[in-house]
């Protein structure tokens, strides 16, 4: 599976009208195209800032929906910022626990690495990093996207609400050390956000 992501900041009084074309136009615009798989919507109010995810089922799907959607998609994200940052990830580990809802806090950690350790990231991520985040209450979803050839990748940690996401910041400060460690990779940023939207994937067979 492979996911677009699209990064934005922009004014914070125009998050709201911005979240709500993107539940409704931007989901719907989405769902039309072969190959589509789920999508996310993440904001953080206070800065001005969306994320989104949409999920496909192969590369081609997600690189044919790019070229599809390019001027509707320009035109719709052109509301809140016209110079969004979009990345397309493999989807090395996506491990669903309970579905989110609007309100649920989400942990986006971004990484860097050597692209030939990007295995090693993924087996630290998916091994011990995974089974200790699990441990720590409130946790209802992790996943981990790779861009192999650029040495990037995105672990997210979603959290049943914002008391659960606030209480985590120290036990997953300590996953995080140790996996990074493990992994021979660096952390550039950590970011968290409210969850706006779940169209929640359905796990490839492993």
């Amino acid at each position: 599976m492979f996911v677009r992501t699209v990064y934005m900041v922009g004014d914070p009084a125009k998050v709201e009208d911005s979240l709500e074309a993107l539940r409704t136009e931007g989901r719907q615009m989405l769902s039309e195209q072969p190959g589509y798989a789920g999508m996310g919507l993440f904001t953080d109010r206070e800065l001005g800032k969306i994320s989104i995810g949409s999920w496909w089922t192969s590369e081609q799907a997600m690189q044919d929906s790019f070229e599809a959607l390019r001027e509707r998609r320009d035109a719709l994200l052109g509301r809140f910022s016209h110079s969004p940052t979009i990345d397309t990830w493999e989807v090395a580990a996506f491990e669903p626990i309970d579905r989110p809802g609007p309100g649920c806090g989400f942990r986006l950690t971004r990484l860097e690495f050597d692209p030939m350790d990007a295995d090693l990231v993924a087996d630290s991520f998916k091994g011990s990093a995974l089974q200790r985040m699990k441990e720590v209450p409130g946790l209802i979803g992790a996943s981990l996207f790779l861009n192999r050839a650029h040495g990037r990748g995105a672990a997210g940690a979603m959290y049943r609400d914002r008391d659960a996401l606030t209480a985590s910041r120290g036990a997953q400060a300590a996953i995080r050390d140790e996996a990074v460690g493990k992994a021979h990779s660096m952390v550039r940023a950590v970011e968290e956000f409210e969850v706006v939207l779940v169209d929640m994937p359905t796990p490839s067979p492993s």
